[in-house]
């Protein structure tokens, strides 16, 4: 969506808390919260399922601390997440937050959806038959020829893509509007004032502290809520079953692997996309990083805010 030069003039500053996974984004978010009268949106696309709260370490409504949180629990497991849907969500959010006279803060590590909600970006529509045909011939040809005919259209896009379920957007992208899914991530454009504040971690540290989180999730009854969801659905989706832990763990339920097992590779797993994250995030320079462990890092990122509104 085009930004509106006006709204931008007019719009009071957003905060974005980014960073991996691990990394203490959602404390964060709550502190700055406190200190200047905010509210919080939810910019991890795997919160928006409904019941999936210990795997996606959702905070609580006691963690939460009495600040208002937003877009959680929003979707069935059933459903399809989407980016488009949740850019229209975040922005009518961070107006209705503003029209309120508080604070619009997101809090979350999902690049893709942090840029919809902050960035001028379009998003192409999609075509059910034609997204259909293309997962049909991706199981009929293989990833490796999909990619190939991708080359031939989009270079920019085949070289970057790895996962299937994306390679098959940018055809259907491709095919619908003649445009190369790499056009439609324009250079960086906020749409109205923005702070960004990224969580500098030590890599070991979090290496770490993600296995220590993965047993603490095993311990409160991962292997159950994935138990509750798979009978809710949870294999019918298209989003949800992929999370990580979920997708290990449905393993676990069809005697595949050992619970062990699981936990590993959901560690193994869990440390990749950490790393994918700090990619993702180091990539854009209008974040302010600052130290994860400083004990004054809500008073730092509230003064970066306040050099914005001055």
């Amino acid at each position: 969506m085009p930004a509106d030069p006006q709204h931008q003039q007019d719009s009071p500053a957003v905060i974005a808390v980014v960073g991996p996974t691990g990394s203490g984004k959602s404390d964060l978010a709550v502190q700055l919260a406190q200190r200047l009268e905010g509210e919080v949106i939810n910019a991890d696309s795997m919160q928006f399922y409904r019941g999936m709260d210990i795997g996606t370490a959702k905070m609580t409504l006691a963690e939460r601390q009495g600040v208002a949180h937003h877009l959680l629990d929003i979707l069935d497991v059933t459903e399809e997440a989407s980016v488009s849907a949740y850019q229209q969500q975040a922005r009518t959010a961070i107006d209705a937050i503003h029209g309120r006279g508080r604070r619009a803060i997101l809090a979350g590590g999902s690049g893709l959806y942090l840029r919809a909600a902050l960035d001028a970006i379009e998003f192409p529509g999609t075509d059910p038959a034609l997204r259909r045909a293309l997962e049909d011939e991706l199981a009929g040809r293989g990833l490796e020829a999909m990619r190939d005919r991708l080359r031939e259209v989009d270079p920019v896009s085949a070289s970057r893509l790895a996962d299937a379920r994306r390679i098959v957007r940018a055809l259907e992208v491709h095919q619908l509007t003649g445009r190369p899914f790499s056009s439609y991530m324009p250079e960086r454009q906020y749409v109205r004032p923005t702070v960004q504040i990224g969580l500098r971690v030590d890599r070991e540290q979090l290496k770490h502290r993600l296995a220590g989180r993965v047993h603490a999730m095993v311990e409160r009854g991962l292997l159950d809520e994935v138990a509750t969801l798979d009978r809710q659905g949870l294999r019918r989706g298209r989003t949800a079953p992929r999370a990580l832990g979920y997708a290990q763990f449905l393993r676990v339920l069809d005697g595949e692997w050992s619970q062990d097992h699981a936990v590993e590779d959901t560690i193994t797993a869990t440390r990749k996309f950490a790393r994918r994250q700090l990619t993702w995030f180091r990539a854009d320079p209008r974040i302010h990083w600052l130290d994860w462990q400083d004990p004054l890092v809500a008073d730092k990122a509230a003064g970066h805010l306040a050099k914005l509104d001055a």
